[in-house]
């Protein structure tokens, strides 16, 4: 705690003088003291909790149980550029190109087709020109448009024959 230590002064030429007291503190209670309310406070504390999006796989050499009409096909080019078409490319269906802006592929998922069936399945699809950056873009487009089912799938000898020719890549 604290103490108070007495300095006697001699006396010069017969005057008395006063007494200095001097104080000094002793600082280790209160360094306890700011440990443990920092230990309490770090106990009680509670985290934040981390938001993720789930995310499912196909199951490996498993056919997709996905009808024709309820099938949107997203392939990510290169140079960040976004291929759509709906249902499979056997049918040769006509396909679509658009890029990542809010009047791109972010309209194309809010659409009434993509948002009034709820049996629509996002099939997403990279080529080998794409880039990490696309495949994070358009997961973060499906959360924003809040697409319920959508998978993440291997891009087909069929899609490239499909894109060869009504996209000429």
């Amino acid at each position: 705690m604290a103490q108070i230590q007495e300095n006697a002064s001699p006396t010069k030429g017969g005057k008395r003088r006063v007494k200095k007291m001097q104080t000094q503190l002793d600082m280790t209670p209160m360094v306890d003291l700011a440990f443990l309310l920092l230990t309490f406070f770090m106990l009680t504390t509670t985290f934040s909790k981390l938001h993720f999006m789930g995310l499912q796989m196909p199951v490996p050499d498993g056919e997709t149980a996905v009808r024709e009409e309820n099938a949107l096909t997203v392939v990510l080019g290169a140079e960040d550029k976004v291929h759509y078409f709906f249902g499979f490319p056997g049918d040769e269906p006509p396909v679509a190109t658009t890029d990542f802006s809010a009047n791109g592929i972010r309209k194309v998922l809010g659409s009434g087709r993509v948002r009034n069936n709820h049996k629509m399945v996002v099939l997403i699809k990279a080529t080998q020109e794409s880039r990490y950056k696309n495949l994070v873009d358009i997961l973060d487009e499906v959360r924003i448009t809040a697409t319920k089912r959508y998978a993440l799938a291997e891009l087909q000898g069929e899609d490239k024959e499909l894109l060869k020719t009504k996209i000429g890549g």
